[in-house]
């Protein structure tokens, strides 16, 4: 991919970041002033959950759901917003699967000042009214992908009407707006290596809370993945212990419906659905694959982060796939013991903690256990309702068994 293509897609400073060696990278004075409003975020230890298992893990888990957005999403977008905006850019376009990342970037326009384009995933466009109603009352263009406004759109339309969509249409749609309008960029709510980064603060500041709370030793680091902002921006932070030996697993929560690091392949491949966009060597499921329609919209991508398929190629990341099912029952327990109601993908991680506790109590093994709750779920009652009166169902997208593979490191831990 050309330098110039890549200028025209985002900010030179944000380019300059996924390039960057170095060991820090500085947050500028507004951006850290706008991260003050609810940063930093509170680290809670889940006591009613480890009563409820009986298990002698202690569980933690960092609580980003209390974002003026109501999840991680908002620690890049204001990043994002701002760098384009130092650099004159008038308007930022990008897509959004479940909403999670749409809205967040949607609320840093509307503060730092720039105007924002979403191309929402169709199934969650129609599914989750309310992800598109507070986009919306942020002052963001919110439009279903596929749809009518680009050639792209209307090709995957005639192609079938009533196509579901998927985050790389949305990826295809948005890039072709940029190309059309010089006063555009894309922004990326994960894939890139500098929204990793941004996302570190949330690792950072954990470190720091669980040596405060004495518990600064982690034997578990948990978190949904789709494409890969969620789990970088925990596990990164402690990378550099791992490399040197350190006896922690990190471990990434799909669904069954996008197995993406369970079974997908290491390859190059697109980001977007036409193969017009960039590509890159990571784990895929092949940039026309389709996942079919689930309540947790932000883990349908095909593909991971670079970063996070390196990982899992050099077998440093585990992985892990639940059917849908079986991940809201873990989110409904979680709501009744803490009140706290978990967005689908946050629900993901909450499955495998559950499973890796419970195998802790049956070998009476202490463990300190830390995961990601990305976002609540208060936005996502109606999928909670289809659950709690029986009408959600499985949903399956391979013909290859479901029984998602787990690793040498994770197999002893897991149920």
């Amino acid at each position: 991919m050309s330098d110039e293509y890549q200028r025209r897609l985002a900010p030179a400073a944000l380019l300059a970041q996924d390039r960057s060696l170095e060991r820090w990278v500085s947050i500028p004075d507004q951006v850290a002033g706008l991260y003050r409003i609810w940063r930093p975020t509170p680290l809670y230890r889940a006591r009613a959950l480890e009563r409820e298992l009986d298990t002698p893990a202690e569980i933690y888990f960092k609580y980003e759901g209390q974002s003026p957005s109501g999840s991680h999403k908002l620690n890049s977008a204001l990043a994002q917003a701002y760098y384009a905006k130092q650099e004159g850019v008038g308007r930022l376009v990008t897509d959004t699967g479940a909403g999670q990342w749409g809205s967040a970037l949607a609320l840093a326009g509307a503060l730092i000042g720039i105007e924002v384009t979403v191309y929402m995933v169709r199934a969650s466009y129609h599914h989750k009214p309310g992800r598109r109603h507070l986009m919306e009352t942020y002052g963001a263009t919110v439009l279903p992908s596929p749809g009518t406004t680009t050639a792209a759109g209307r090709s995957f339309l005639s192609q079938d009407p009533e196509h579901p969509g998927s985050e790389a249409t949305a990826v295809t749609e948005a890039l072709e707006v940029v190309r059309s309008d010089p006063d555009a960029r894309f922004s990326m709510g994960a894939f890139a290596n500098h929204v990793l980064l941004h996302q570190t603060v949330i690792g950072l500041e954990a470190r720091e809370q669980l040596a405060l709370a004495g518990a600064s030793d982690v034997d578990y680091l948990v978190a949904s993945v789709g494409c890969g902002s969620n789990l970088g921006g925990l596990m990164l932070p402690w990378m550099a212990d791992k490399l040197r030996g350190a006896q922690i697993t990190m471990l990434g929560v799909e669904p069954t419906a996008c197995p993406t690091l369970t079974q997908g392949e290491y390859r190059w491949d697109y980001a977007d659905a036409m193969g017009q966009g960039p590509s890159t060597r990571t784990y895929t499921l092949g940039h026309e694959f389709v996942p079919p329609p689930i309540h947790a919209g932000g883990l349908r991508y095909h593909g991971a982060a670079p970063l996070v398929g390196l990982l899992r190629h050099e077998g440093i990341l585990d992985a892990i796939a639940y059917r849908q099912t079986e991940v809201f029952s873990a989110g409904a327990l979680f709501a009744r013991l803490t009140g706290l109601v978990p967005a689908p993908e946050t629900a993901h991680a909450i499955r495998a903690v559950i499973d890796i506790a419970r195998r802790c109590r049956e070998q009476s093994r202490k463990a300190t256990i830390l995961f990601s709750y990305s976002g609540h779920g208060l936005l996502d009652l109606g999928a909670y309702g289809r659950f709690n009166s029986g009408e959600l169902q499985d949903v399956e997208s391979l013909e290859q068994s479901t029984d998602s593979p787990r690793p040498p490191a994770f197999q002893e831990v897991s149920a």
